[in-house]
């Protein structure tokens, strides 16, 4: 039996809102979970229903075999992590880390034991005489953590806690909340709407569209292997390859399913570039096509590429200081039986005939 397990949840908001919609997930003990997809998709409101703030319409949330809708919020031992800090700012950084201990009655010298491993583990030991107003947004985000974690809870729940940050702080953060949570073997859910810090951190991914689950798996299979349209164009880039009888040479080259498909894609880093009219290997097909724009990025490059199936983007890792395509190329696409994607009318993956 898995140690949280929501099962029907579903969350009726007036006569035609279903913020969410028969939403089952199930996570382990000591696992890092997370809620991924867009703003509305229904994922803060699935935090808010197991952390007690919202009740469910229907459904049922069980944590450790208790049953969550029949426990006061206050009185579910769950830590929250919130998107703005919350910090108190009249109080000082251990007054803030020991907020939730005295309203359980914790002895002094527990409170000082506990909020000191507490400090410690988010690095915070050395300023916990300090006011909260002279800390930086990564260090304040730092003591909602470190309160979070100090009542020893039962699950840690954490609502877009990196948001208000800056991009370099949040990788370096993201990293410090991953290496914490594993540290106190706690199980937490992550909401994000971040697809990278998703897949940096999380042990599996919830993907939710209007309510509802896309998919549930690793990064590795979230990326790699999405089941539905809508989890491939979310997470990551993806290539549309258009109709026509380009595209139907294409699959007709590569031995694919002539029926069922409504959409072939394929991601740009499984793409690859060739000299125009250069021989394809075994199992793979070209496509010829001419440079449109060519974009350095450091570590990889993207080149946009106008073919007969439509523009597409190949991805080039590691391009070296020299690198460069210059506009109007002619050249190949290569593209690999292995690499597309099909996709049917209703948006669900159709897996390639052997």
């Amino acid at each position: 039996m898995a140690y949280l397990a929501v099962t029907g949840a579903t969350k009726q908001f007036g006569a035609d809102f279903r913020a969410l919609d028969d939403v089952s997930i199930a996570v382990d003990r000591g696992e890092f979970f997370t809620l991924l997809g867009p703003s509305g998709c229904g994922k803060t409101t699935l935090l808010r229903s197991i952390a007690g703030f919202n009740d469910l319409t229907s459904g049922s949330i069980t944590l450790d075999g208790s049953d969550l809708r029949q426990i006061p919020p206050h009185k579910r031992d769950i830590g929250m992590v919130f998107q703005d800090y919350a910090v108190f700012p009249h109080l000082s950084v251990f007054d803030n880390v020991a907020f939730g201990l005295k309203p359980r009655k914790v002895a002094a010298a527990e409170i000082r034991k506990r909020v000191g491993e507490a400090l410690a583990a988010v690095r915070l030991t050395a300023l916990a005489e300090r006011m909260p107003a002279a800390m930086s947004g990564g260090q304040q985000q730092r003591i909602g953590i470190a309160r979070a974690m100090v009542i020893n809870p039962r699950l840690l729940l954490m609502d877009e806690p990196l948001s208000n940050l800056d991009a370099k702080l949040r990788i370096e953060l993201r990293e410090e909340i991953r290496d914490i949570q594993k540290q106190i073997d706690i199980a937490a859910i992550y909401v994000t709407h971040d697809q990278e810090e998703a897949l940096a951190i999380s042990d599996r991914i919830c993907v939710m569209s209007a309510g509802h689950v896309e998919q549930i798996g690793t990064p590795q299979q979230i990326y790699g292997d999405p089941q539905t349209i809508f989890v491939a164009r979310f997470v990551g880039t993806l290539n549309t390859l258009a109709p026509g009888a380009a595209l139907d040479a294409l699959v007709r080259q590569l031995k694919l399913p002539a029926t069922g498909v409504e959409t072939w894609t394929v991601r740009p880093e499984r793409l690859e570039l060739a000299e125009a009219g250069a021989a394809a290997p075994a199992g793979a097909a070209g496509l010829a096509g001419s440079v449109t724009k060519y974009t350095y990025l450091g570590r990889e490059a993207h080149v946009q590429v106008a073919t007969e199936a439509g523009p597409l983007i190949v991805q080039l890792a590691d391009p070296g200081m020299g690198a460069g395509l210059d506009g109007g190329r002619k050249l190949s696409v290569v593209v690999r039986r292995d690499a597309l994607m099909g996709f049917d009318a209703a948006g669900r993956r159709v897996a390639a005939e052997a």
